[in-house]
Formats: C-alpha cells, structure tokens, sequence
C-alpha cells in the first residue's frame, strides 16, 4: 500500500487539469468504487492473445483480483459533443496472475505470485451515446486513454480503451460500469517465470457510484442557470426557465397583465368585452366601445361617451354634457350665442331682433318709466323692473349703438346731494342693463341731479315725477 498515497495526490492535484464532463449543465463528475484486475490477457503466446483472453473471460473467482473496499476514485469533465476527460487512480492487490507455461491452450496458469500491489494512475477520453440513442437513463460509452502502472516493484506505461455503461437512476447520480484493456507498452512476461511478473497486459474492470455536479439552479425550477432566462425567479421549461403566473402563454416579464390570463394581441391583458382594448385601459370594460373614447360606446357618435352622455341618443355637443343645443326663439341662432334667447332676432344681430324707428321711440317712453322712491337708489314697485326689461331688449336691438343713461332727482336735499343721488340712479340703472344682457361698452351713466326737472317740485306728484332715469340715444 506503499504507493496509494501517491495516486490519491496524483488524481487530487489533477481535479483542476482534468477536462471531462458528464453533460454540458454539471460539467463535472466524481466515481468511486471497486476495481478488479485480469491479467489471463498476458498469458499465451501473441498471435492467439485475444482467443485466450475471450476464454472464460468472467471466471471471477479463477482469475480476477479484487479489493474488497472502496479501491478507486476518478474525476471528469464535460467539453461537448459528447465528449469528456478525466483521470482515475486506482489500488489493488494481485493475488491471482495468470502465465503461460507451454504452446498450447490449455497451459495457462493461474498462480498467487505473493500479494502484490497494483497501483494505476489514468488519463481517459470518453465518448456519450445516450444523446444519439435519446436516453435519459441509459448511458453506453466507449473511452480511451493511457496510463502508468505500479506492478509490485515494477512500473511501465499503458495505452488504453474500453467500455462503459452509467445506469443514472436522477439526472446527477447513477450507477457506472467500464471494462478496459491495458496494453503494456513492455510485456516482458515469459515462459516459466511465475515468481515476479514485470508488465504484463491485463483487463481493469471497475463497478461504482458517479455523480454530477457544478450545475446551478438559483431558482430551482429545475433549469441551470446558464439555460434560465429568469435564474433567479422560477419559471418554466417552455419559457426557458421563466414564469408565468397567471398561464396565458405570455411569460410575466412580457405580460402587462401578470396575474390576469389575457391575450397575447393586447401583451396578456384580458378584454372582457371584446373591443380591442385592455380591460385596464377601458374606461368601460364590459361595454363593446370605442379607442377613441377610452373603449366606451358613443350610441349617437358626438364624442360624448353614453356614461356622461346626457343625450346619449340625440347628437350633441361635449360643452352641453352631449345634449344639442337649443334655440328657444328659432331664429336659427343657438341659445348660447344668442343675446335674446326668447325673442327672435338675426343672425347678423346676435339673435337679436333689430330695433327699428319706432322702437327707439318706444325706448323714449319706457326709460321715463323708471322711477325710484325719494332719496333712494330703490326701484319704486317692480315698474322700474318690467320697463328694464323693454328697455334691454330695444336696446340689444341696436347692438353698435351707443346709449347714455341719464339719471334725475326732485328738489328735496342740496344740490351736491342731489347730483350725487342722480349719478347713483343712473348707474343701477346701467347696471340692471347689463345683467339683462345689454353691452356695458355702448352704455353711459350720467347724473344731472335736480337741474332737468320735467314736472313742478311743488307737488308730490310732480316730484314723483322728477325721481327718474332715461336712457336716450348718444348724440
């Protein structure tokens, strides 16, 4: 057992020179287990070497040396297609060798040349059927190497091949069988010396455990990571190694739906309604609608969805919430571009009717109207207001002309008092207008205070009077 310390180092200090492999995921392998050596092949003269080797070659209790332990180690690594390097060392103890002591067949012997000590150390190429006959678990082979060989005191080189079959029972652990040859490169064996054999050729047949490794699987969806296109998410084989949470055959790094089955036309988004858009995206997503309005139906096609459609059957406008807008006079201008919604006008004066001659003349006899009770800005009755109204619409009838509205007192108070009254009727008075929809630019508030009296001060009545606005065409 000399020489076992000096294979063990010998194969440790090949692990990081060796080049064989198993599969292209674990690269590499470690085997251990028994050997047996043969050496019948030596014996017999050369032109029938073989024919004396094939006779009875399994006679194991006759001519194989076995160790009754763990008796030899190898390492390999996968380089593709097929094909891997590693090295094996292996130890035993010749207690049956085979010599050839005459001409004929039968003169070979099986001796006990005293418990010698076999020490190997090898270089192996092998080659992988199981892809080419598509096997998971049935792993034939062929290999062939060289190596040296400690025979007792003797030691001499060897060229080597043989067979193998690995029985992997998962896909990193197995059972491995090989038979290989030896041939020495110095057989030196003769007729008759039976005490020390120098080299003789001899079968090596080995019986033990492999395993794979270096593979890594980060996830441990069962891909390696050098296959895993999401290492360190499982994920599935058909998405090469990525997920696929809500199984729509769109993996989720591709899915803007992860979790929801969708289609792949909308990147695995579900359309419950079947319009073309994402659920996600739809504003109406159980309602058939349109792209252009967030996938929800516009029944009368204005541009107004039918949720906030107010006339979801009557075509509209989007600033009257779909509804069309009305025009309440006919005069064919709508309610909202018209200045006198309920009277009937023209376009050319904004829907307003025009005011003609008598018109302004009524508007003379109406502004007088407007009558305020004593020292106010107050309105007398609603006659002020009802004559507002006629005035504002004969005004709006004369849309580029310009008014002055011209405000009155009676006598009663200062005359600083009065002007100032006057000037405060006359602008309630514009501004009643303008709320009435009459154009501020074309009005003009004066006061006269008590100075333009058209009835005498002497009087209730006459001062009554007095109390007034007009409102009169701008000279």
């Amino acid at each position: 057992m000399k020489h076992l310390n000096k294979i063990l180092f010998a194969v440790l200090m090949m692990l990081g020179l060796s080049s064989h492999a198993q599969d292209e995921n674990n690269e590499w392998a470690i085997s251990f287990g028994a050997n047996a050596v043969d050496t019948k092949t030596s014996a017999g003269n050369r032109p029938r070497n073989i024919q004396d080797r094939l006779t009875n070659p399994f006679k194991i209790n006759e001519s194989w040396n076995i160790v009754p332990s763990v008796s030899y180690i190898g390492v390999s690594k996968y380089v593709g297609d097929g094909f891997c390097f590693g090295i094996q060392g292996s130890v035993n103890k010749i207690n049956k060798f085979a010599y050839w002591i005459g001409p004929g067949h039968t003169d070979v012997k099986i001796t006990n040349p005293g418990d010698l000590m076999y020490y190997a150390a090898d270089g192996v190429v092998k080659y992988s059927f199981m892809d080419m006959i598509k096997s998971k678990v049935i792993d034939p082979s062929l290999h062939v190497g060289g190596g040296y060989t400690f025979f007792g005191d003797n030691s001499y080189g060897t060229l080597n091949a043989g067979a193998g079959l690995t029985l992997w029972f998962t896909d990193k652990f197995g059972l491995l069988l090989t038979t290989t040859y030896k041939n020495s490169f110095e057989n030196r064996n003769i007729i008759g010396k039976t005490d020390i054999p120098d080299a003789p050729d001899h079968f090596q047949h080995t019986a033990g455990l492999v395993f794979k490794f270096g593979g890594k699987d980060t996830d441990g969806d069962g891909i390696y990571d050098k296959h895993d296109a999401c290492p360190e998410v499982a994920g599935l084989k058909q998405f090469n190694g990525c997920p696929d949470t809500d199984g729509d055959g769109i993996i989720d790094g591709s899915d803007d739906c992860p979790e929801v089955a969708g289609l792949a036309a909308l990147n695995g988004c579900p359309d419950a309604d079947g319009d073309g858009i994402a659920d996600k995206d739809d504003a109406c997503p159980d309602v058939f609608g349109l792209a252009a309005i967030k996938g929800c139906p516009d029944t009368d096609g204005d541009g107004v969805t039918d949720l906030s459609d107010k006339c979801p059957r009557a075509k509209g406008s989007k600033e009257n919430a779909g509804c069309p807008w009305p025009d309440t006079d006919g005069d064919g201008v709508l309610d909202k571009d018209d200045k006198c919604p309920t009277a009937k006008g023209t376009v050319a004066n904004n829907g307003c009717p025009e005011s003609t001659a008598e018109d302004l003349d009524d508007l003379k006899v109406q502004a007088k109207s407007v009558y305020f009770y004593s020292g106010t800005t107050t309105f007398k009755l609603d006659l002020g207001r009802t004559s507002l109204d006629v005035i504002a619409d004969l005004i709006k009838g004369s849309q580029n002309t310009k008014f002055s509205v011209e405000g009155h007192t009676d006598s009663d108070g200062s005359d600083a008092y009065n002007q100032k009254l006057s000037e405060e009727r006359a602008n309630v008075v514009k501004k009643a207008l303008i709320q009435r929809g009459v154009n501020g630019d074309n009005l003009e508030a004066i006061g006269f205070g008590e100075t333009e009296p058209i009835a005498t001060n002497k009087t209730a009545k006459g001062k009554a009077e007095n109390r007034r606005t007009e409102v009169k065409l701008k000279k």
